[in-house]
């Protein structure tokens, strides 16, 4: 038997809620994206790096703009 579906005449209110993010997410995708793209263009640690050299080229640029 199929049970039946009541439907709201009124659309639902939140009743006062407030709905706020605490500070810490949206600091934490930034600190770990910030993380992993300063890992990105550290080439130091990348011995078996064999990538099409564009890309190579493209985070070199990347990281000089940064570092001026």
């Amino acid at each position: 038997m199929p049970a039946r579906t009541h439907f709201r005449t009124h659309p639902a209110t939140t009743g006062g809620v407030d709905m706020r993010l605490p500070w810490w997410a949206l600091a934490l995708p930034v600190l770990a994206f910030g993380v992993l793209f300063l890992l990105i263009l550290n080439p130091s640690d990348a011995h078996a790096a064999n990538a099409d050299p564009a890309i190579a080229h493209l985070v070199e640029r990347a990281r000089l703009l940064l570092t001026r």
